[in-house]
């Protein structure tokens, strides 16, 4: 199984056409106003109009007001959601598009009843549990809380850079992994050699894993 990569919180045109003509399979945009890498509908809008055919557009969500979701939605045309507050499943449902629910993992969290409770996700995302910050927080957690095998597809974040995004898809046989600030020169702006490192590190640990599966 190819392990899908999603390149997250992108804020400009550059580097989303960069990102996407470097081959991963989709592109993140940050929504909550906190980050450092959040940003406006226009931009939003800017960089929509160069995605590619078969990027995948995913935008992030905290805990928003359902009115500001539905502005942003059909703003900006996005293929999917992904929410990181205390959205309940049908907060998530409610919008009509796919969705991914983020999972803060820390020792003793129970994944598997999570994504049950979540049961009409695309996919459940794992990032490290930082209390306060409800995600982005550049942390990898142990990836030893998480299950061997599991039934529904798993997006491992937090922390993942070109030195260690094998070891995670080894260890965790993820559907995708999401990097953000381990590609990044500064803050918001990606580094297109780091992204074509990541993705090298990603298809390396694929083929050591093919090889010993």
């Amino acid at each position: 199984m190819r392990t899908r990569v999603k390149v997250c919180g992108l804020t400009t045109v550059e580097d989303a056409r960069e990102v996407a003509q470097a081959g991963v399979d989709a592109l993140g945009l940050v929504f909550y106003a906190a980050s450092p890498r959040a940003v406006t509908l226009p931009v939003a809008q800017a960089i929509r109009a160069v995605v590619p055919p078969f990027v995948t557009l995913v935008g992030l969500f905290v805990n928003h007001e359902p009115e500001e979701v539905e502005r942003i939605c059909q703003g900006v045309a996005l293929d999917c959601l992904q929410f990181h507050g205390d959205e309940s499943p049908a907060d998530c449902d409610r919008y009509g598009l796919p969705f991914i629910k983020a999972a803060r993992v820390q020792e003793g969290f129970d994944l598997v009843q999570f994504a049950l409770k979540y049961e009409k996700a695309q996919g459940i995302l794992v990032d490290a549990y930082v209390p306060g910050v409800p995600g982005g927080t550049g942390q990898t957690f142990d990836w030893g809380y998480l299950p061997t095998h599991s039934p529904y597809p798993v997006v491992v974040s937090g922390g993942l850079t070109a030195h260690n995004v094998g070891e995670a898809i080894c260890q965790v046989h993820p559907w995708a992994v999401d990097v953000s600030s381990g590609v990044e020169r500064e803050p918001g702006r990606k580094d297109r050699m780091r992204v074509r490192r990541f993705l090298a590190a990603v298809a390396e640990a694929q083929r050591r894993d093919g090889e010993n599966g």
